[in-house]
């Protein structure tokens, strides 16, 4: 079953001491299989790690690794699916499939590529045509509904994402069926593949346009363990018939200073003396 730190309803120093270093060798390993590969959105990925780690070890997620089709799971979809390396690595972690298959990232032969697709144990859904995450589990929280299933359907999106007309088609459809077993993550870094969000189509306020189209929403930090873990702890305890939109504010590039909120990181992977610069970074 999962493989998580928290134990308790709350974290203790410890957990978050814990937390970090699992953060931390995340963002390690993400970077080095990019660089192994010579391929891979390193940015995207980092800017989610706190938000992943949460979910697949904070005891949100339930999952079973041995029967990643085990009906009582709960459905994860990264509709984001340029950021698969971070899940990639979480998912060989928790021993969906080995850690060694992550030196095949990208390579010819290898199942893993560039975006998650669900030939891959972990893997719900195929992602990465932006746009999609959410109507598909819009529809899997319906069909969850209408069978009494109990399981959650959680997405997490981009914010360049919420560009797409799709996405909000499927916010009026999880408002009006009442689907509080539906929860939207936005990745909330203000920057798409080309550009920063505000300089050419601007999405925020993205809490107010959430809150119109009828969900319960709220901010976080998209990179404090604690209040991460707050808010998706009480995700079971939730009264509401509203679907839940949680706007996870991040840094793209998070923990390497020459990627964060550089549009030119999207997909690129470093070298020379900018590997060396990120390598003592990330091991600070």
């Amino acid at each position: 079953m999962k493989d998580k730190i928290v134990k308790e309803k709350n974290l203790s120093s410890e957990e978050i001491s814990e937390f970090k270093k699992v953060a931390k060798s995340i963002r390690n390993k993400i970077l080095e299989v990019a660089v192994h590969a010579g391929s891979g959105h390193i940015a995207p990925s980092f800017s989610c790690v706190e938000i992943l780690v949460i979910l697949y070890y904070g005891g949100i997620l339930n999952f079973n690794a041995s029967n990643p089709n085990w009906p009582k799971r709960d459905r994860f979809i990264l509709s984001k699916g340029h950021a698969t390396l971070a899940l990639y690595v979480i998912l060989a972690n928790q021993k969906f499939f080995p850690l060694s298959d992550l030196d095949g990232f990208v390579k010819q032969g290898s199942c893993l590529g560039c975006h998650p697709e669900n030939s891959i144990s972990g893997i719900e859904v195929y992602t990465g045509s932006l746009g999609h995450g959410l109507p598909i589990a819009a529809g899997l929280a319906l069909g969850a509904k209408l069978d009494n299933e109990k399981h959650l359907n959680i997405v997490l999106m981009g914010d360049g994402e919420c560009h797409e007309g799709s996405v909000w088609e499927a916010a009026m459809f999880a408002a009006h069926h009442q689907l509080n077993n539906l929860i939207a993550i936005i990745d909330h870094n203000g920057l798409s593949a080309t550009g920063i969000l505000k300089n050419y189509l601007e999405v925020d306020p993205l809490k107010e346009k959430w809150e119109a189209f009828g969900w319960e929403t709220v901010v976080v930090d998209g990179h404090s363990l604690t209040e991460l873990f707050v808010i998706l702890k009480s995700i079971s305890l939730r009264r509401s018939d509203k679907p839940l939109a949680i706007i996870a504010v991040t840094t793209k590039g998070k923990g390497v200073s020459f990627m964060e909120n550089n549009p030119i990181w999207h997909y690129r992977v470093p070298k020379g003396e900018e590997l060396k610069i990120a390598r003592k970074e990330l091991d600070l």
